[in-house]
């Protein structure tokens, strides 16, 4: 397993910066938020990929992947009735598809839920058809597109393993899979994070984990204990990317980037 850090915590740092920061807390990558490159950081042009690629290759670092898809431009949904609204989430989805590629990075999470609303049966059909695009061109790059569970009541369209699970089967690509959120499974699935990650990893159908407290911030900056996770993941031969993904930062950014590492890292030690 490789650690990453969802770069928004540190964002308010210059880029190189948040590289050297991450590699220097041992970090093996960045899980980029294009929202942090700028409004149109999506289809940022070929000398704005290659400064990030330097800058990670510099540092020793990876880009893992990317996350929060369509937190910019502002009014993006994959739900909207409106066709042209539709067709530019889509056109954003799929060239955060190629940025990854183009960066190096090995997935990407949809999670937005803001611009994942469903009212109805339309609604959830259009997402489909997104997610349905979004994975052919995730195919052709050779990158997984993970449909992300996240917890009711900020999101109220795929909220469990098993829902995302059966779009997927559905959707029948094999770059479309899901991933484990924590915060979102610990609050969701039936049964123990832990016990979730054994259920659904031999399935194949897990392709990424970030681990946050159901305080929203970092794993051991809460009551969740993550011991167990870290030992299900090495249970069921789990080898991919591990990103912190934490949603309050406190002291700051890069104080919890620090005690996030330290404790997940002295995790995989206990358990290697």
């Amino acid at each position: 397993m490789k650690l990453s850090l969802c770069n928004e915590v540190i964002r308010d740092l210059p880029f190189e910066r948040q590289c050297a920061l991450a590699a220097g807390l041992g970090y093996h990558g960045l899980e980029l938020a294009p929202f942090t490159l700028g409004d149109g950081g999506w289809r940022m042009p070929a000398a704005g990929r290659t400064a990030i690629r330097r800058a990670c290759r510099d540092a020793g670092l990876e880009v893992s992947g990317l996350h929060w898809l369509l937190a910019a431009p502002a009014g993006l949904s994959i739900t909207s009735a409106d066709r042209a609204v539709w067709r530019r989430s889509v056109d954003v989805l799929c060239a955060s598809v190629d940025l990854c590629a183009e960066l190096g990075g090995t997935y990407l999470v949809h999670g937005s839920p803001a611009q994942r609303r469903a009212s109805d049966a339309d609604d959830r059909s259009r997402a489909e058809e997104a997610w349905l695009l979004a994975g052919e061109r995730a195919a052709t790059a050779r990158v997984a597109y993970c449909i992300e569970p996240l917890a009711a009541p900020d999101c109220n369209f795929v909220n469990t393993l098993d829902e995302a699970a059966e779009i997927v089967r559905r959707l029948g690509n094999p770059a479309l899979r899901t991933m484990v959120d924590t915060l979102a499974a610990s609050l969701m699935e039936p049964e123990p994070v832990a016990d979730a990650i054994r259920r659904w990893m031999p399935t194949g159908l897990v392709a990424h984990v970030q681990l946050n407290d159901r305080n929203r911030r970092g794993p051991g900056q809460g009551d969740d204990r993550f011991a167990p996770v870290v030992r299900a993941l090495r249970e069921t031969g789990y080898g991919g990317w591990v990103a912190m993904e934490p949603f309050v930062y406190e002291p700051d950014g890069a104080t919890c980037a620090a005690r996030m590492i330290g404790y997940v890292a002295g995790l995989l030690e206990q358990h290697a």
